[in-house]
């Protein structure tokens, strides 16, 4: 984890969090369940979903843009709830703002390879697989064989409310199966959308134990604030802010179905490119 951040940050300044679409909602929520006092907000990039099919220069692109729009909102941080933009973005931007960034795959992957296993399987976007990012950083902390399997469609499925579908069933199965063929201890979601299917997954597949990395990553946060003396010391507490490239209403009515957006607004922000 990168320390090069402003040692003058104030407590009470926000918490920034972004993904390509409603996934790093998973992240958002375990977060502020576990730290209701700090300041949220929220960015999906919903014109450039799904990430994980960009190339990296895109990536790039898409995250200094994002990254600009938290300096402008004076962040004390930002959270990478996007595995594709953890994988192949943060080494590449972690030195050029002056926030702390936290980048989902880096943080959790100590935790994930204490658990001591001898194998490990990771279902994530293409962008994120052919990174081995994951594979790289368990590596450094285990020998565990790391089975990485990307998973295309899965993203779309989870943005377009076909969960509960036959169609997502059937990309499901094709994967479990490809997965299976190796027969992994655990299997990690490494893509925040990716647990919104932990159901359906286990449905087909009863006796896996399916792991949400945003689980270990908002632990990991909450003890990283707390270490740098830069936790929100208020004991308010205050609604998240929602922002997105496009189609907020889309937004909404899908994040409903995962996250309580109570009377949240969802803004609509353009970057000029």
């Amino acid at each position: 984890m990168d320390d090069n951040f402003q040692k003058n940050i104030i407590n009470d300044q926000p918490i920034g969090f972004f993904d390509s679409g409603v996934g790093g909602l998973t992240v958002l929520d375990k977060v502020k369940n576990i730290l209701p006092n700090e300041k949220f907000i929220y960015f999906g990039d919903t014109l450039n979903m799904p990430y994980g099919e960009k190339s990296s220069d895109q990536l790039i692109e898409f995250a200094k843009r994002i990254f600009d729009f938290y300096e402008s909102k004076s962040v004390k941080a930002v959270v990478m709830a996007c595995n594709t933009t953890s994988a192949i973005v943060y080494e590449k931007l972690k030195n050029e703002y002056s926030f702390k960034i936290y980048p989902i795959i880096q943080s959790v992957s100590k935790v994930i390879a204490s658990m001591q296993l001898d194998s490990i399987g990771i279902f994530a976007t293409p962008a994120t697989i052919n990174s081995h990012c994951y594979s790289r950083e368990l590596n450094k902390y285990s020998n565990a064989r790391v089975i990485e399997i990307s998973c295309p469609k899965w993203v779309k499925l989870v943005e377009n409310s076909l969960i509960t579908t036959e169609e997502c069933k059937l990309a499901l199965k094709e994967k479990l199966d490809e997965m299976m063929q190796y027969n992994p201890q655990k299997i990690v979601l490494g893509c925040t959308h990716y647990p919104y299917l932990k159901d359906e997954l286990s449905k087909l597949l009863p006796n896996m134990e399916f792991i949400d990395p945003a689980i270990y990553f908002a632990e990991f946060i909450k003890n990283d604030l707390f270490l740098n003396g830069i936790q929100n010391k208020s004991n308010r507490t205050y609604p998240p802010e929602f922002y997105v490239s496009s189609d907020p209403d889309k937004f909404k009515i899908v994040g409903n179905m995962f996250y309580d957006f109570k009377d949240s607004k969802v803004s609509l922000v353009k970057f000029s490119v």
